[in-house]
């Protein structure tokens, strides 16, 4: 019998899923804080104009990078928020931020070069290094400075193979904000070795404690930034699967080429539905990532309460990587604390090696749940 291609074999599935999954077939009451999703439905102008386009008719394939109406809202929705500039002829409208990811892998690494990713990182950029024929390597950022980037650890690892530094700002599952001058000496760094930055900001919206600015607008060297975004996280969007790639034109022009033979395009109703996002009205969301920071804050704060507990402060996203002070592995707590105490938690070994011990707390969840499922961490960690 023919079995699966080698890069198809070494895929992982995530200890993430596994407690999905265990979540799934628990038939009790649980707090659900495992899954990075808005708990927000999608803002009903965002349905209305993609229902609207629908029924006129715009239901037909785009072109291979996208309507150009979405191409220039996203275009002055990155310069207007986050001080990044790109031509609209210089993003491609994809199929999820998660396509955005693969495209620009498949762009910059070459079969055998390396992509960097500064460690705790989230899993899915490895299997999409091994798609590529490429080889993955997580590097390990301390603990000490609360998984902060320290751009000579990333600048020491990088060498001839590199083909790309993944950069993650905000943090999946550390919740920090990257300091702009450790981006930038990354990035030239990386242009020295002839090398890319992909600059994965599809929570840059949900910043919380500053200005939120993109990585290519702290550069002289933005042709070596390809930038991720996606309505998902930030717009309530997640199922719409709406995000996009922007870079210089060439490499643009090469990843349009190849979504020929992958997706062609994204949804025209999804696109339709992205352009109200960008360019109506911001209500919705503004009161959206005020709710967030408001259940960040009620997480620094019960953290703070909960002797043995820790967690580098949330900046941004909606995660908290807890430090459970304990001395077991992540996946064996968190299963604890989900049959025994009915809270579920993203073990920290499915985000790579630096920091196993830990538990991903998700705060996409209500205030009244976030105490509820706290209360649980509580008595669990009491009882352990």
């Amino acid at each position: 019998m023919s079995t699966p291609t080698d890069r198809v074999r070494r895929a992982d599935r995530s200890s993430i899923r596994v407690m999905f999954d265990l979540a799934e077939r628990h038939d009790g009451d649980l707090v659900r804080l495992e899954v990075g999703e808005p708990d927000f439905d999608t803002p009903q102008h965002v349905v209305d104009a993609a229902a609207r386009a629908a029924r006129e008719g715009e239901t037909h394939y785009t072109s291979n990078a996208g309507l150009p109406a979405c191409r220039r809202a996203i275009s002055e929705t990155l310069a207007a928020e986050f001080g990044v500039r790109y031509d609209p002829d210089e993003i491609v409208v994809t199929v999820g931020g998660m396509e955005a990811l693969h495209l620009a892998v498949l762009a910059t690494v070459s079969p055998g070069e390396e992509l960097l990713v500064p460690g705790p990182t989230w899993p899915n950029y490895e299997t999409q290094a091994l798609l590529a024929d490429g080889s993955f390597r997580e590097v390990p950022m301390p603990a000490e400075s609360g998984f902060a980037l320290e751009a000579d650890r990333v600048i020491d690892a990088m060498g001839d193979d590199t083909g790309a530094v993944v950069l993650t700002t905000p943090s999946n599952p550390t919740g920090r904000v990257f300091d702009p001058a450790a981006c930038r000496a990354v990035v030239e760094a990386a242009a020295d070795h002839d090398a890319y930055v992909i600059a994965d900001e599809v929570y840059l919206g949900l910043t919380y404690d500053g200005a939120a600015e993109g990585i290519a607008a702290h550069t002289g060297h933005p042709d070596h930034v390809v930038t991720v975004g996606s309505c998902s996280k930030a717009y309530a969007m997640t199922g719409w699967r709406l995000g996009w790639l922007a870079g210089d034109g060439h490499l643009v022009d090469e990843v349009t080429k190849v979504r020929e033979a992958t997706t062609a395009c994204a949804s025209s109703v999804a696109q339709h539905a992205a352009i109200a996002a960008l360019t109506g009205p911001k209500g919705p969301f503004e009161e959206m990532r005020r709710a967030f920071r408001r259940r960040r804050d009620l997480v620094v704060d019960r953290v703070a309460e909960i002797d043995g507990l820790s967690c580098p402060r949330p900046e941004g996203a909606f995660y908290a990587f807890l430090d459970p002070g304990l001395d077991a592995d992540s996946l064996s707590v968190a299963t604890y604390l989900l049959e025994e105490h009915g809270v579920v938690l993203a073990p920290g070994d499915g985000f790579g090696e630096t920091a196993p011990e830990r538990l991903r707390l998700s705060f996409a969840n209500s205030l009244d749940r976030l105490d509820e499922g706290f209360d649980r961490i509580e008595a669990g960690l009491r009882a352990y």
